[in-house]
């Protein structure tokens, strides 16, 4: 379940930076930082979780 959470939480950032590119490239400033927001809230979440676990060294 972990496993999951962290890649929903990766597509969450890579799709925020990508409308945050996108919309301050099409000069529409609220959605843009907006989404650069969004991107940081989510990247500050990633690092704030614990490392993996590796099951394989069991």
């Amino acid at each position: 379940m972990a496993g999951l959470s962290r890649f929903l939480l990766r597509g969450l950032r890579i799709g925020a930076s990508t409308i945050a590119i996108v919309e301050l490239l099409r000069s529409d400033w609220n959605a843009g930082i907006s989404a650069s927001l969004a991107w940081l809230v989510f990247l500050q979440v990633e690092r704030q979780l614990p490392p993996p676990v590796d099951d394989s060294e069991t």
